[in-house]
């Protein structure tokens, strides 16, 4: 096992990339037994910091030390014998292993010849039960939901031993129920001595788990000091550089015809049940209706089908009382569907591509983009310079990859690329799932501004006060059934979440 780390300094970090200053002189100091909370905005330079210390990357200028001593993390692999281990917020999993490879994978074996599953599989199981993990070692990781792949990332680092954890968004993908416990989990590791550094965009958790707090602002320390001596509201201040107001819907007394409709629609899983068993579910043009449930409940299922990723076995689906059960996802487009869906990295983009190769995905092949068979290369850049404007998308240029920019950014090149399409339906799939609070505030307006505009808007969420600020009505889904849709002024997060934890009738839990 590696050594305890008693304390870690980063010293004057500086990181750059081409047109980026990513890291400006950051410093900051860890203790054993210390939860650190590092925030700031998406591209403040968070992720660019931790994957300095996992030996992801290397500091143009500045040092590392632990207890006391200089160290140069040239790898992964040496930052994991030091003992420091790293969950990052886009998963290091293979889809098509199960879960045991994928733990094996992270463990460095001392036989060339074989792997010892069986020896893994006792690993695996220790550490899940003496953490309270819960995951099912012969599983794919594809059949997971991504709550049980952020169990899945939890339980590699743990096994590897690290005394110096290392949290990028980890509660981006967890029900309130899953953080409660994570929150738990790290208090009890501090208890013992471990050290955690905590990244994470939602205030109220980082006031429960941390004992410090580091706020980066473009790439620079801005504060640094004792996590109770701010409330949630000026932290956000602090992270944001000004006052955030979040949006809230203004009550309608009418909306326009149905344009998505869902009519007893059942559809499968990946291990072959009935994740969707009879949805009956519509949404009129100027609405937005919500879908509140634990994530694994057939949220992703729904999307799918809507979206023509998956098959319906039974039932209808219309948009515009024009039917688009099981066709293929262009038609679909082709019925002016948007789809901003729930992994933006791997589904929403295409990484390696540009972002002004992102934006025009879904229209390449139709006028103006392309005439007679060729791409208008100024038309896309004059297209593409506008989008990343009007949409205030941070990167250094419009040919920069989509797999170096932030989160949040990626995030606005999916909805600048779905809303200027002008869709008449809108799914949105977690639509600010690792997004800081400012950026939180820029999707709920642009999903206000489409709801103004009579697009029907389905909005999948397990942030039920995103749900409630936004949404006209809320669908609750449980096991795949639509337990209940609540009128938006109605819905109570008490309501909600005994719904969401499957409770019809709130007498049954009084």
């Amino acid at each position: 096992m590696p050594e305890a780390i008693q304390h870690l300094a980063m010293q004057n970090i500086v990181k750059r990339f081409p047109g980026v200053l990513a890291c400006d002189q950051i410093s900051f100091e860890l203790y054993a037994g210390e939860i650190l909370a590092i925030l700031g905005e998406n591209g403040a330079g968070k992720t660019t910091l931790m994957n300095i210390l996992y030996g992801l990357y290397h500091p143009d200028e500045g040092q590392i030390l632990i207890n006391h001593q200089k160290v140069a993390i040239d790898t992964p692999r040496h930052a994991c014998e030091l003992g420091i281990g790293m969950v990052h917020q886009h998963f290091m999993l293979v889809p098509n292993l199960t879960v045991i490879e994928n733990v094996a994978l992270g463990l460095y074996n001392t036989s060339f010849l074989k792997l010892d599953v069986a020896a893994v599989r006792k690993r695996i199981l220790k550490v899940s039960e003496q953490y309270g993990l819960e995951v099912k070692p012969d599983a794919y990781i594809w059949q997971l939901s991504v709550g049980e792949q952020q169990r899945v990332e939890l339980i590699k680092v743990l096994c590897l031993g690290a005394n110096l954890l290392v949290l990028d968004e980890p509660t981006a993908a967890l029900t309130p129920q899953e953080t409660d416990e994570l929150i738990a989990l790290l208090k009890d590791m501090a208890q013992q001595g471990c050290s955690v550094i905590f990244i994470s965009h939602k205030l109220n958790e980082v006031k429960a788990v941390s004992n410090r707090v580091c706020v980066l602002r473009n790439g620079r320390v801005v504060y640094d000091g004792q996590t109770t001596e701010h409330s949630v509201e000026s932290l956000a201040e602090k992270m944001a550089g000004r006052e955030i107001n979040l949006p809230v819907r203004h009550e309608k007394s009418s909306y326009g015809e149905m344009l998505l409709d869902l009519q007893d629609v059942w559809a499968k899983g990946d291990r072959g049940f009935d994740a969707l068993q009879g949805v009956t579910l519509s949404v009129r043009a100027g609405e937005i209706v919500g879908i509140a449930g634990v994530s694994g409940n057939g949220q992703r299922e729904l999307a799918e089908v809507i979206n023509g990723l998956r098959k319906v076995e039974k039932g209808r689906i219309l948009i515009e009382k024009s039917e688009i059960t099981n066709l293929t996802p262009q038609q679909i487009i082709n019925h002016d569907v948007g789809y901003i869906p729930e992994d933006r990295l791997h589904e929403g983009t295409i990484p390696s591509f540009s972002v002004r190769e992102n934006f025009i995905m879904k229209d390449y092949a139709h006028p103006p983009i392309t005439k007679k068979g060729f791409l208008q290369e100024k038309i896309i850049n004059r297209y593409a310079a506008d989008l990343i404007q009007k949409f205030q998308v941070k990167t250094p240029d419009a040919q920069t990859s989509c797999a170096s920019l932030s989160g949040g950014n990626i995030q606005k090149v999916i909805l600048a690329r779905e809303l200027t399409r002008n869709p008449k339906v809108l799914i949105a799939a977690y639509p600010t799932r690792g997004l800081d609070i400012g950026a939180a505030e820029y999707v709920h307006r642009r999903l206000l501004e489409a709801r103004d505009n009579n697009k029907a808007v389905l909005v999948i969420s397990e942030e039920l006060d995103e749900l409630l600020n936004i949404c006209d009505r809320i669908a609750v889904i449980y096991e795949g059934v639509i337990l209940r849709i609540l009128p938006g002024k109605e819905a109570t997060r008490s309501s909600l979440g005994l719904l969401m934890a499957g409770v019809t009738h709130e007498n049954k839990a009084e």
